[in-house]
């Protein structure tokens, strides 16, 4: 018989096991960062997010020490994504070449991680639109539409605000961004150009799920104290909520916006802080905190992490405690990548994956959402299809077919007035080449238009190369242009036609990469235009006679006489004298040698001169990839279309040696390399006929018989 007192004890002792194991359980709650405060708070605010785990910085900015979940939110967002194929849309204002760089790897880093079509809303300036239109056009990345918006026309409405950030007028327009967009657009996301995806962007869309019926914007917590005013003394930062919020990533409501009055909202808030305040110091965002300040219901705080902010000062660090916490990087220091943070290269390095991806493989379809292509993107389908992959040229046609993304004006240009008897020097190279820029620099004062070959990471390793380079950086008039690098064989005339496309000169010097052209030609070639009255309707070639050296190092001439000295010392030769005759000679070195004025020339089967001629002149048959062809093919063009071949009798150009490239390598050894040219030659000869009808007779005629290439 048990004693009476037992089972009080074990009811006791029950009791204390039960409270310590619901001890256990709070206390493991809050060493994993949880706050119970944040239900109660989140069931009493509507709009608000469902509680459970996210970082952020405390409002006071001061972590509770000890605790060891102190840079963790209270509010992460229990969040359906959007519907499957929903069509998210995005806005960014960009204007100038730098930020269009800064755009591609930002979307980059979208496409990367989205699983939705998307639709990009551009305010860009003329610059940007030029270069942006271009590379999405050639990108042709399925179930991305893009739309344009010119933002020299939205300067008036805010170009009366001072502002002191270094966006300038820029950095002030996704104030208007409601009265710019559709009518009929609901949502949008606002991103400024500085800012890296790591995660899918439709988590970032889902979170409109969470406005409440008042809540008009979304935004992250500033991440530093600039709006509390302790920087430095007499720092005056204009009105913010507590801390203030960041405007790098924005989730607009402009349905509600509009409804609201939003226009006149910050406009009045803006002339009433401007009474006091000089200027904005960090732009739109120093606008929109006013607003918030005096209107705190229309903001829905976003979690840290969607705008993660790397600036001088920052407390990003209390945001994230590994790296999948991690959903959207901001640079917004204007040191960018050179700003210190604990974690930086880890940043770094993210932001460089983009920087340097392959954007080729991110023209992937979205799996489960079909994407009507655009015209171009079917036709191209369909001729691809038509393709025989047992042709043995199957590579010559489908490097024929391809679409090359092609980003303009790589670096900033500045083009040089408009002149009535101007010339650009038209030339095409890729990574190998790159040594030959400065000296070109050197021989070549006039504008350039180059297009490069490069892949996304080279492109990256050459913008380096100008950067360091003295004599590279100094010449604005140089426009570069990339055409990424996708394919077997080089699409040379291809190459040309982007950077001739590009010429803003009435005239164009058509050359190559490895020559240089004598110090004096760039004057001599424009004071020829005029003397010889070609912008009078007269259709003319100027030709450049070409030499060739053999020696890597040797002293390069300054003046006919002098080239003629070394001439007959050996040292140079006409070009290709040895391997391909037929190609120049018919440019008459002889008679060079004692011309005192321009003489005509005929056409001849095979001739390839270097020319000058109008920048509207017919563009290079694109069907000539890799080694062969390519500069025959459009000097036939010209003489068809009747331009006289007018020699100049003080101009010259000279080919510098270098190793081999891969696709000559290939013409010399490879029969079928051999072969696949032919039929290129064959088909341009059926093309000729076609367009040209009898007067292509003569070509037929005169290239019966294989010749050599080039």
């Amino acid at each position: 018989m048990l004693p009476r007192g037992r089972p009080r004890a074990l009811g006791a002792a029950a009791l204390l096991l039960l409270l310590l194991l619901l001890l256990l359980i709070l206390i493991g709650f809050f060493l994993l960062g949880g706050d119970l405060a944040c239900e109660r708070r989140e069931q009493r605010r509507p709009g608000s997010f469902p509680c459970a785990l996210t970082p952020r910085v405390p409002p006071d900015g001061h972590p509770s020490e000890g605790h060891p979940g102190h840079g963790r939110s209270d509010c992460v967002p229990l969040r359906p994504l959007p519907r499957k194929c929903e069509l998210l849309h995005v806005a960014i204002v960009c204007a100038g070449h730098n930020t269009s760089r800064d755009v591609i790897t930002l979307v980059k880093s979208m496409l990367f991680y989205r699983k939705n079509p998307l639709h990009l809303h551009l305010v860009t300036d003329a610059v940007a639109r030029s270069i942006l239109e271009t590379l999405f056009h050639t990108w042709m990345v399925p179930a991305v539409r893009v739309s344009f918006y010119d933002a020299d026309e939205l300067k008036p409405q805010v170009s009366w605000i001072p502002n002191k950030h270094y966006s300038g007028l820029y950095g002030l327009m996704k104030l208007v961004l409601p009265g710019v967009l559709p009518p009929d657009l609901v949502r949008v996301i606002v991103l400024d150009t500085d800012v890296t995806f790591a995660s899918d962007i439709a988590e970032l869309w889902a979170l409109f799920a969470h406005f409440s019926d008042e809540q008009v914007i979304g935004l992250v917590e500033n991440q530093s104290d600039w709006y509390l005013g302790n920087l430095w003394r007499n720092h005056r930062p204009w009105p913010a909520l507590g801390r203030g919020f960041n405007t790098g990533v924005i989730l607009l409501r402009l349905d509600r916006l509009r409804q609201t009055g939003w226009e006149q909202m910050w406009k009045l808030t803006a002339t009433q802080e401007l009474v006091t305040l000089p200027a904005t110091s960090l732009a739109d965002q120093d606008i929109f905190n006013a607003v918030i300040k005096g209107h705190p219901g229309l903001v829905q705080p976003l979690p840290c992490v969607w705008n993660v902010q790397l600036s001088d000062h920052t407390l990003a660090e209390r945001c994230y405690l590994e790296a999948a916490d991690l959903k959207v990087i901001h640079w917004n220091s204007p040191k960018k990548l050179r700003v210190k943070n604990k974690h930086v290269e880890f940043f770094r390095n993210l932001y460089l994956t983009f920087l340097e991806y392959d954007g080729n493989l991110l023209r992937r379809g979205l799996f489960g959402c079909p994407s009507p292509p655009s015209p171009e993107a079917e036709q191209l389908q369909r001729a691809l299809a038509q393709l025989n992959e047992e042709d043995v040229c199957f590579e010559f046609r489908q490097q024929q077919l391809t679409v090359h993304r092609v980003h303009l004006t790589f670096l900033p240009h500045e083009p040089p007035l408009s002149q009535p008897h101007d010339v650009t020097l038209v030339a095409h190279l890729s990574m190998d080449r790159l040594q030959m820029l400065e000296v070109l620099c050197r021989h070549w004062p006039g504008p350039m238009s180059l297009a490069l070959y490069l892949t996304d990471a080279e492109a990256q390793q050459f913008l380096r190369f100008v950067e360091a380079s003295v004599v590279l950086s100094a010449r604005l008039d140089v426009a570069y242009h990339v055409v990424y690098r996708e394919g077997p064989l080089y699409p040379i005339n291809q190459l040309r036609n982007v950077a001739l496309a590009q010429v803003l000169t009435p005239y164009v010097f058509l050359s190559d990469i490895d020559f240089l052209p004598s110090y004096s030609l760039y004057d001599y070639l424009r004071a020829s235009i005029w003397q010889l009255e070609l912008g009078r309707g007269r259709k003319a070639a100027l030709v450049v006679p070409a030499f060739e050296t053999l020696h890597y190092h040797f002293t390069f001439p300054s003046s006919k006489a002098e080239l003629l000295a070394l001439l007959d010392a050996g040292s140079l030769s006409t070009f290709r004298y040895h391997e391909w005759p037929r190609g120049y000679e018919p440019t008459d070195y002889a008679r060079w040698r004692e011309a005192q004025a321009p003489y005509r020339v005929q056409w001849v089967a095979d001739y390839e001169p270097y020319v000058v001629v109008p920048r509207d002149c017919p563009r290079y048959d694109p069907r000539f990839v890799g080694f062969g062809w390519n500069k025959v093919a459009h000097i036939v063009e010209l003489d068809a279309q009747e331009y006289e071949l007018l020699v100049l009798p003080e101009a010259f150009t000279i080919h510098l040696p270098h190793t081999p490239s891969l696709d000559i390598s290939r013409f010399r050894s490879n029969p079928t390399y051999r072969e696949c040219l032919q039929a290129l030659k064959d088909e341009f000869h059926q093309d000729l006929s076609r367009r040209y009808g009898a007067a292509a007779v003569k070509y037929l005629t005169a290239l019966q018989q294989p010749r050599g290439p080039t």
